[in-house]
């Protein structure tokens, strides 16, 4: 009996010296892989359709919240920031600042995606301008509609498929996701759209040769202690794309893919945000002359990776945004601090990659696509910058549906289909083209759809972020698109409810889910 209990202690003690660990070890390398299937509510994405529809937003809410309140203000000059400085800006969906005009939301849903195709013409006007080695000012504006965008952005749609009035000056989207900021000392709160694939910044100003219709006043110079002109011979007028002198003050031109532009004068000024912070000393434009851009809002707050950018001369280490539902009435924020501060070691993180050839674009190391746990087949170089400057794939605040390359896109496409042979199919809808009736269901499970990253890293994108309703009677598309330009680009539909990180310092981008 002695013996077979010493028997058993030294079988013991051996498993857990040799065995145990080895078994531990071999555990630990096992790569997670993402689950098969998402759950997506059909019932409350319907359901949101109809509130966003029906549902008035008044403006004034929103607008009176801002400066109520006289405040002393922190200061420190974009010249000299320090990057340990933070501060948030309240973030709003284009559609919880303005009531809905349309009569329903498949109409509603035709106008997003005529204004996103748009988008997406002028990025990729932009990165063949760089690639091409042309310049802005050679381009002369021409007026072309929101019909003909389409079918050169989305694969030769019909007519009758998609239909809009004549509209110049919609190839930034008209902005979709909006802050409320303050211009001037004092400061005058006004409405910026908020644009990662933008540089300069800048405001509508009086007097106006030419201003399109916003939702404040005019911004007015004169009325601001801290509004200072910018000379010709400064490093900051030569950072200009397109630039002019008038009695050696600095003129700018920012000039977009369907001929929009806004034109005025470059000048140094404070930007204030909420109750906390001002910056003094931010380098903008003052448009005088401005045709069809972002009607509603006053201007454009840069957040692109270029020298003139907001980011760039705040000389932050990060910033951040998280996106929300554009049918929430709810809020979020952009967020701007230190990396340590935004918590970007604790997200899923890819390599922040740059283009030579255009700094401005933010582009992610991407290795590949996973449908349902499964890897699609697709060699590395579909999302890679090749040396001429082609090629590769941003994320983009601005532009709503993620866009892939047509076969990467076809690849993603038929695997999705293949999972969800269950599911009756419906007819297509603008640039979606795989779409299903799901009005007799109250939720269903879809294949997950995962962005995977160097280091065996992914990212498991929500339902709701991929198979959306195109109108309130249960029609669902994958809202995905393919593009036969060389740029493919992630949109903010995948974005929502994930906050986004750009760490400038380490070359990082952080996806947070749920950190709104």
């Amino acid at each position: 009996m002695e013996e077979l209990r010493r028997f058993c202690m030294y079988f013991l003690l051996f498993t857990l010296l040799y065995i145990s660990p080895s078994f531990v070890h071999s555990r630990s390398l096992v790569v997670e892989t993402p689950k098969k299937t998402t759950l997506l509510d059909i019932t409350a994405s319907i359901q949101k359709t109809i509130d966003v529809v029906s549902a008035s937003k008044p403006q004034t809410t929103i607008q009176n919240t801002f400066f109520q309140q006289e405040t002393t203000f922190s200061e420190f000059s974009s010249s000299s920031a320090s990057s340990s400085k933070s501060f948030t800006l309240e973030l709003h969906s284009r559609d919880s600042l303005h009531s809905s005009s349309h009569k329903d939301y498949k109409t509603l849903i035709k106008s997003r995606l005529e204004r996103d195709s748009a988008r997406v013409r002028s990025l990729n006007t932009k990165l063949d301008l760089a690639v091409n080695g042309i310049k802005k000012s050679d381009l002369k504006p021409v007026e072309t509609t929101l019909e003909q965008s389409l079918m050169t952005e989305g694969g030769g749609k019909s007519k009758t498929e998609l239909e809009g009035p004549i509209i110049s000056g919609t190839s930034q989207g008209s902005g979709e996701y909006f802050s409320r900021v303050g211009i001037g000392r004092p400061p005058k709160p006004l409405y910026m759209v908020l644009d990662t694939g933008s540089d300069v910044t800048w405001v509508q100003c009086s007097p106006c040769t030419d201003c399109y219709q916003q939702t404040d006043p005019i911004f007015e110079p004169s009325s601001s202690s801290s509004y200072s002109q910018i000379m010709c011979n400064t490093d900051t007028c030569q950072a200009l794309d397109v630039s002019a002198c008038r009695a050696g003050v600095c003129l700018y031109q920012v000039s977009y893919g369907d001929g929009s532009y806004t034109v005025g004068d470059f000048v140094s000024e404070t930007l204030t945000f909420g109750n906390s912070s001002s910056v003094n000393n931010v380098s903008l434009g003052c448009g005088h002359d401005n045709e069809g851009l972002f009607v509603g809002s006053a201007g454009l707050l840069g957040l692109g990776g270029g020298s003139l950018s907001f980011p760039a001369q705040l000389k932050t280490e990060s910033f951040s945004y998280c996106l929300v539902d554009r049918d929430s009435s709810s809020t979020s924020t952009l967020d701007f601090g230190s990396s340590s501060e935004l918590n970007v070691n604790n997200s899923i993180t890819t390599p922040l990659l740059r283009n030579n050839q255009l700094d401005t674009y933010y582009y992610l190391g991407l290795t590949g696509l996973s449908i349902g746990g499964e890897m699609l087949t697709i060699p590395p170089s579909a999302f890679e910058v090749d040396e001429s400057g082609n090629g590769g794939i941003i994320i983009d605040s601005g532009t709503a549906v993620t866009r892939l390359k047509t076969d990467v896109y076809n690849s993603l496409r038929d695997a999705f289909v293949k999972g969800t042979q269950n599911l009756p199919t419906t007819s297509g809808v603008a640039i979606f083209d795989t779409c299903y009736d799901l009005s007799t269901m109250r939720s269903v499970d879809v294949p997950t759809i995962s962005l995977h990253f160097p280091g065996d890293k992914y990212l498991a994108l929500p339902a709701k972020n991929y198979l959306v309703p195109v109108d309130s009677a249960g029609t669902f598309c994958l809202a995905f698109a393919p593009t036969s330009s060389s740029l493919s680009i992630i949109g903010n539909i995948q974005q929502q409810g994930t906050r986004v990180t750009f760490d400038l310092v380490n070359s990082l981008v952080g996806f947070s889910a749920s950190q709104c």
